[in-house]
């Protein structure tokens, strides 16, 4: 996950660095920079590793029942490890677009399965906070990309961009760790009078039980019975919903978006822009336990970054370029990244997990993440059409694009988002199979007999009240 965030913070940096620029981009007088690049190839430097990313959590429901999860995340260290090699290595971009391809691949795998084992050990209780902390050391990683970036992007050689692109091998070090690692790490964790070997024997009892109760399951299975249907497609949207948000233009083209808008000192502001983010999801720790995903999601969430997308639109088309309205994006850039790390971020994730079935959890997760990913990588393919001044040239004006796009995914989780705050799995299970309606998840008594052969015999009165 930190590697994840490491290369979206890294990326949109190189993009404008001129010393990136003299190898990949070409000069142009016109621009802040005197250099540039070409709208395509902005679109699949960064759009190629969201593209793999799609590609790989799609396949891990597959590939995770032949290989195991332990070996693919074997298998994305070193698909990482050698992605970087060809892009430090390589003047050629052909080969830089075979490195963001691979190095996609490697980070879906570490995003789906890094999140598949959250949901399945975390308590019920913490679940939320546990997923909180997944995307603060996302966000966290992105902050070091941004910071690495600006500190080398006025060298005048390679090394501005081969220095940030070197700190992708951190990541993969530390996930090579073994059984015995496991067991040091547990003991580490745990209170003096606990039982890491016991704990460790638990885990592996039930990594071996999920392979026994997925044999036989496939892809098809996600929508053969309409239960398992409808959890698919409420995982697939949720998921979705950081795509809809508008967010990964911000978040991959930062510091070339705020260069082309002629902010001050467009790479220290992208650094502001993420330690924001980190610090919006420090504070939602405070609040994931206590309110519900729905009401987080849509008033805080959704609802507060259509506002500020439209806002940040209407400025910069009244003004666009003057010192004023650099400072009034950046401010409003940093209430957006508030709004969408510390309220939808980690809430999309949390729910597209909890959702899914035990049985299904590998591939409907994978699907989900897939088609998270492909909704980034569309966003990350056509937003150079919009910002690059060579193209349409509309800077901060793409917001009015986002805006009723947000406005859409908000509804969409008002009326068919289920309320699952505080529920155990197996909770979750006997109210999807009791076929509730959404509002009524929050206020449903459990009896912990759901299963998908009684649920035509239930009886069980589910209170009325509609407060979501």
């Amino acid at each position: 996950m930190t590697s994840y965030g490491v290369d979206f913070g890294l990326i949109g940096g190189l993009q404008a660095m001129v010393a990136f620029l003299k190898v990949f981009g070409y000069e142009d007088p016109n621009t802040v920079i005197g250099w540039n690049i070409q709208t395509t190839r902005q679109q699949l430097i960064a759009s190629l590793m969201t593209l793999g990313a799609f590609i790989s959590s799609g396949l891990a429901g597959v590939v995770a029942a032949k290989l195991g999860r332990k070996h693919c995340l074997w298998a994305a260290c070193l698909l990482c490890c050698v992605s970087n090699i060809i892009m430090m290595t390589t003047t050629s971009i052909g080969a830089l677009y075979a490195g963001r391809f691979l190095i996609g691949l490697a980070n879906g795998y570490f995003m789906t399965f890094s999140q598949l084992y959250i949901q399945e050990s975390s308590p019920a209780k913490y679940r939320g906070l546990f997923l909180t902390a997944f995307q603060f050391f996302t966000s966290v990683g992105t902050l070091i990309g941004s910071i690495v970036d600006w500190a080398t992007a006025k060298r005048p050689d390679k090394s501005a961009y081969l220095i940030p692109l070197g700190i992708i091998y951190v990541v993969p070090v530390f996930l090579t760790g073994r059984y015995e690692e496991g067991v040091k790490a547990l003991t580490w964790l745990r209170p003096v009078n606990g039982d890491p070997e016991g704990e460790a024997r638990e885990i592996q009892n039930a990594i071996d039980k999920e392979k026994e109760t997925t044999s036989g399951v496939g892809v098809l299975d996600m929508f053969r019975d309409p239960v398992d249907r409808r959890r698919t497609f409420l995982a697939v949207c949720s998921v979705t919903l950081q795509a809809a948000s508008g967010s990964m233009f911000i978040i991959a083209y930062k510091a070339y978006f705020f260069t082309m808008a002629k902010v001050s000192d467009p790479f220290a502001m992208s650094n502001v822009l993420s330690t924001i983010g980190i610090i919006a999801i420090l504070a939602n720790s405070f609040i994931v336990v206590r309110f519900g995903r729905r009401r987080v999601l849509l008033t805080s969430g959704l609802i507060g970054c259509c506002i500020l997308q439209l806002i940040i639109a209407i400025v910069y088309h009244k003004q666009p370029g003057t010192i004023t309205t650099g400072k009034v994006i950046v401010a409003l850039s940093c209430l957006y990244m508030m709004s969408y790390n510390g309220m939808i971020a980690p809430y999309a994730w949390l729910a597209g997990g909890e959702i899914p079935s035990q049985r299904l959890r590998s591939y409907t997760f994978g699907l989900a993440a897939a088609v998270g990913f492909l909704g980034a990588w569309i966003t990350t393919f056509t937003a150079p059409y919009f910002i690059n001044p060579s193209a349409l040239n509309w800077g901060p004006r793409y917001g009015f694009i986002w805006a009723p796009s947000c406005l859409i995914a908000a509804a969409w989780v008002f009326f068919f988002l289920p309320e699952l705050k505080g529920r155990t799995l197996e909770e979750i299970d006997e109210m999807f199979y009791a076929k509730l309606p959404a509002r009524q998840f929050r206020h449903y008594v459990c009896t912990g007999t759901g299963s998908s052969g009684d649920s035509e015999k239930k009886s069980i009165e589910v209170e009325t009240h509609e407060k979501v």
